[in-house]
């Protein structure tokens, strides 16, 4: 781009970084307030995330603060920049959206910062904002173009029927996806995930995220979904309030987190609870595409009866040399027994891993819960594993640098 922020602006914006490291979370929370005063608005948003302590408060309170700690050095700002663009493919986030949260952000810095907040100080972040804003739109225009160019590509929302419901363990089911319309669907890159557009039995719309668990194909995709008893409503719905036949919308897969092309050097996929599934998309990517790549396929569960897909992961091994399989249980039930129903008791640990897998010229993917990435992705880094051989997918928004 060639247009470039102004010196003053940079100044400003670096001035700025105390007052959101004491204020962020309350002008991210004031912005969202306004924001949803507009329905329309308010109807793009995952609001599982929202709220008093909600995530995503914490996730755009970070991207703010980072953004402006670099604002000098955006070359930093790549991978958020990438995986901010991912997220508005996959909520359909439009150009047109970007005033309203640009009206939306500078009240709020207005508001909690009072007097601090002078007119060069809105006039900085009015600038700072916009700038930022043309590099995602700018983003989002080549992600669209590259979506649509494809092969069973497509915009925006798409309906989706259930073709089949095939539960997996006792908390997990999987749902079988093909297009209503008879269409093909573009290959998703493994790793990736679908944003639904669900209707509660209640009449209010929510939309979610959920990783594609199959590998890539021309007819339909697979979702794996944990069923959240204390959540609001959207695995509640497809689980409790979805039959073989019935529709659902999705916009086209997203993501910035899956396996490459022509990967080289071994894998280790590490996955915790229901976070098997991108790696259940990669291990069959790896079968079927790249038979010769070493794999190592290590998942941790609580027992056999929230553990999913391990027959159908361990078919997938079956059939190569070049690919293994561990699994751990954390809490083992009444018949899971090592050697079993599982290979291990306890939890995956760096220690294992470095004694059991390439572990000094392995790429790590990793998916779970932030417990399981809290103590893996750090442990990764202090045992000398280069960050760019790290990746590693959050449940929700990434509201903490897990790997600092």
């Amino acid at each position: 781009m060639s247009r470039r922020l102004s010196a003053e602006t940079i100044e400003l914006v670096k001035l700025s970084v105390p007052a959101l490291e004491a204020h962020g979370n309350d002008i991210t929370k004031a912005m969202y307030a306004r924001l949803f005063k507009d329905d329309h608005i308010k109807g793009l948003f995952n609001h599982a995330n929202q709220g008093e302590g909600g995530s995503q408060v914490h996730a755009l309170a970070a991207a703010i603060l980072g953004y402006a700690k670099n604002i000098d050095n955006l070359g930093a700002l790549g991978p958020v920049v990438e995986r901010i663009a991912h997220k508005h493919i996959g909520y359909h986030i439009l150009p047109e959206h970007y005033p309203y949260v640009a009206t939306a952000l500078l009240a709020a810095i207005e508001e909690i910062l009072g007097d601090a907040a002078t007119p060069a100080i809105l006039s900085a972040w009015g600038e700072a904002y916009w700038f930022l804003a043309d590099i995602l739109k700018g983003r989002e225009v080549e992600l669209r173009s590259d979506i649509e160019s494809r092969t069973g590509g497509w915009n925006g929302w798409r309906r989706f029927t259930i073709a089949s419901k095939t539960r997996e363990s006792e908390v997990v089911t999987s749902f079988v996806l093909k297009p209503s319309d008879g269409g093909r669907i573009i290959r998703h890159r493994p790793g990736q995930y679908l944003t639904f557009r669900l209707p509660l039995p209640d009449g209010t719309i929510v939309k979610r995220n959920y990783s594609i668990s199959c590998g890539p194909n021309d007819n339909f995709y697979r979702i794996s979904v944990k069923r959240e008893a204390l959540g609001q409503g959207g695995s509640l719905y497809l689980h409790d309030h979805t039959k073989i036949g019935s529709e659902i919308e999705a916009t086209p897969p997203a993501g910035d987190f899956f396996l490459p092309d022509e990967p080289k050097a071994p894998v280790v996929l590490l996955s915790g609870g229901v976070g098997l599934t991108p790696m259940v998309s990669m291990l069959e990517a790896i079968c079927r595409d790249y038979p010769e790549l070493e794999a190592h396929f290590v998942h941790g569960a609580l027992n056999s009866s929230t553990h999913a897909m391990d027959k159908h992961v361990r078919t997938l091994a079956s059939g190569s040399t070049r690919l293994n399989v561990k699994t751990f249980y954390s809490e083992p039930g009444d018949g899971d027994a090592a050697g079993l129903s599982h290979d291990f008791d306890g939890f995956i640990t760096i220690d294992w891993l470095r004694d059991q897998t390439p572990f000094e010229i392995s790429e790590f993917y990793l998916c779970g819960p932030k417990p399981f990435l809290r103590a893996l992705v750090p442990a990764l880094v202090r045992a000398g594993v280069p960050s760019d051989r790290i990746h590693y997918e959050f449940f929700g928004p990434a509201d903490e640098l897990i790997a600092a």
